[in-house]
């Protein structure tokens, strides 16, 4: 029965109807900054909401932890919505934990992906120069794994390995060495099988706990630098 709630969490999640604006999402209930700690924003999909409430308390103290409004979806929700996510001039971050790709791969029904591999790297090149533009600390997330066989049949096992490279691609030459990668999918492939929702993209409670002890240390590692 747990499982079945969580499965059925995730899928509302990522359809992005699982909360309304009176009851919203956890890791979506604006965040009251505590004057002289600096500011992080956190943009991903239902993956990085799972985690932003863990990170939150982990950094408690030593950073204010936002996270955008909504499901980060594929890039193409990102490019549209990008500049509302970062905020006007007076909403300076100074760290930038970022990723995009699970709904980029995602089958259609017309049995394509949603953001074909080309498309998904011009969206994110546009996505990582705006970024870039703020004068952020950026840190992207790889994409974590799609497990064998999912119960809503509509991503393909390895098709992360893909986009990750050409994620991997973008940093490199964007960034220069200064966008630090956050290797979430190495990090959690050992215990995988263990921490996800059966069948599904999303994880167990645990599973979020776990992400958030590397997103933090990593956001942490970039803030004492």
């Amino acid at each position: 029965m747990k499982n079945a709630l969580l499965i059925l969490i995730g899928f509302a999640l990522l359809s992005g109807t699982a909360f309304s604006q009176k009851n919203p999402h956890p890791s979506m209930v604006k965040v009251e900054d505590v004057p002289g700690l600096p500011r992080v924003l956190l943009i991903g999909d239902s993956i990085s909401m799972g985690y932003t409430v863990p990170v939150q308390k982990l950094l408690k103290g030593k950073a204010n932890v936002h996270r955008i409004s909504a499901n980060g979806g594929p890039t193409s929700r990102g490019l549209a919505n990008i500049e509302r996510w970062l905020g006007d001039e007076s909403e300076k971050w100074d760290v930038i934990h970022f990723n995009w790709g699970i709904h980029d791969l995602k089958i259609m029904p017309t049995g394509k992906l949603q953001v074909e591999p080309a498309d998904y790297e011009k969206n994110l090149r546009e996505l990582v120069a705006r970024l870039q533009k703020t004068g952020a600390k950026l840190i992207w997330a790889t994409i974590t794994p799609i497990p064998d066989e999912t119960l809503i049949q509509d991503r393909n096992f390895g098709d992360e390995s893909e986009y990750n490279k050409v994620a991997a691609k973008i940093m490199a030459e964007a960034g220069g060495g200064k966008i630090v990668t956050n290797n979430l999918n190495t990090f959690v492939t050992p215990r995988f099988t263990e921490l996800q929702v059966k069948g599904d993209l999303h994880f167990k409670p645990e599973g979020s706990e776990f992400l958030a002890t590397k997103v933090a240390a990593e956001i942490a590692k970039v803030l004492a630098k």
